[in-house]
């Protein structure tokens, strides 16, 4: 097209001189500096009528209509009497950019809605590009964390990758805020997390999480003060495995002349684990029969509703008291796994009592858990951790205290 100016524009300190159309509804507009507004130093901001060279630039601009515009760009380098040598400041380019902070603005609200692919579609931007645009704003929008009101936390890990990679991640109990996550779950790896909250580990009062002796001695060596409490779910979950399903295959096993019943006893698994708040009427007749011809199932039922009262108790006394009573128990009942399961848990008794002064647990965090693999998912994986770990961090802001 011919020649014409087009102030105003966006473009601070220059003029659109062309409009050129181009294959594939792609267009250029040159432009150059306007005269009437001087370029400035990029440390000092004078104004600096000395220009040392100048290098056009080809910078991508956001879309007009149905254009992929491209702008032709005279970057100046200005020599300032006090600074010496360097390229312009310009209010609409950041330096090094390769498109205008109007396209980036843009950008970075698509990024808010849409998956990276789909904006890459849209834009015509490489993956790559976007990846490190969502970094930027994420490292730079995410609300700090006041450290110093932190008195509770919930620890656990989620599956990174497949092939048994994990990452380990930490909230605030009482905003639900991600505080931190990292990859692995050693010492080693955990490490990092009590090194960045420093001199506020004494401020910890109580951390809950499940078994996990890491965790647990992380927590000892880091936080005076802290008690651990160990979450009902992965206790439960524990004795299900360790107790209820060995128990169950026994008796299977010892049934093998009673087909019927051995039939019954191995369909059993889902009937004995499940809540009996969970069952149907059928299921519950179902289970009462089985436990009524079943004493072993019937024991190792009861004790797993006995070991879930311990975290119900109001006290840490009467806690301690139902804890001494359940191990007794479970010693007495004759049963191997059931034993073995007691004298593992034994260790580990502290843990379940502090539940009766401090009501943790990570239930919220196996909520994340579901919304976490969302993210994973809509991103087909990541490739940089660090940047999967600022969009969790993003997606858990917590709430207000």
């Amino acid at each position: 097209m011919g020649d014409a100016t087009f102030p105003g524009s966006g473009w601070e300190g220059f003029i659109a001189t062309r409009f050129v159309p181009l294959l594939d509804s792609q267009c250029q507009i040159d432009l150059i500096p306007d005269p009437q507004v001087p370029a400035r130093c990029p440390r000092c901001r004078r104004s600096c009528s000395v220009i040392h060279d100048t290098t056009v630039r080809r910078i991508r601009d956001r879309d007009l209509f149905e254009y992929r515009v491209w702008l032709s760009v005279p970057i100046r380098r200005v020599r300032c009497a006090t600074c010496g040598v360097g390229r312009e400041a310009l209010s609409w380019l950041a330096p090094r950019a390769r498109f205008t902070q109007r396209l980036r603005q843009h950008v970075e609200v698509l990024l808010t809605l849409l998956p990276l692919k789909q904006i890459a579609d849209l834009t015509g931007l490489h993956w790559h590009t976007l990846k490190t645009l969502d970094k930027a704003r994420l490292a730079r929008d995410l609300p700090e964390p006041d450290l110093s009101r932190v008195r509770y936390l919930v620890m656990d890990e989620f599956a990174l990758f497949k092939g048994h990679r994990y990452a380990s991640v930490v909230i605030d109990a009482e905003t639900r805020q991600v505080l931190w996550v990292g990859e692995g779950r050693s010492r080693e790896a955990i490490r990092p997390c009590f090194q960045w909250l420093g001199r506020h580990c004494e401020h910890i009062e109580a951390v809950a999480m499940d078994m996990n002796t890491a965790m647990d001695l992380e927590v000892q060596a880091w936080c005076p003060k802290a008690r651990v409490v160990y979450d009902l779910f992965h206790v439960i979950a524990k004795f299900g495995r360790e107790v209820i399903d060995r128990v169950r295959v026994d008796q299977a096993n010892q049934l093998r002349h009673d087909k019927p019943a051995r039939r019954a006893v191995k369909r059993s698994r889902w009937l004995l684990l499940r809540n009996p708040e969970n069952l149907k009427a059928e299921q519950a007749g179902e289970l009462k029969a089985l436990l009524e011809l079943n004493q072993p199932l019937m024991t190792v039922y009861l004790m797993k509703a006995q070991l879930k009262e311990l975290w119900y108790a109001r006290t840490e006394r009467a806690a301690r008291w139902r804890w001494t009573r359940w191990f007794n128990m479970a010693q007495a009942s004759g049963l191997t796994p059931l034993i073995r399961f007691a004298r593992l848990l034994k260790p580990y008794a502290e843990g379940i009592i502090a539940s009766a002064c401090y009501r943790l647990n990570t239930s919220v965090l196996e909520g994340m858990n579901n919304r976490i693999k969302v993210i994973k998912r809509m991103a087909y994986g990541y490739r940089d951790s660090d940047y999967f770990f600022l969009k969790i961090k993003a997606a858990f802001p917590g709430n207000p205290r």
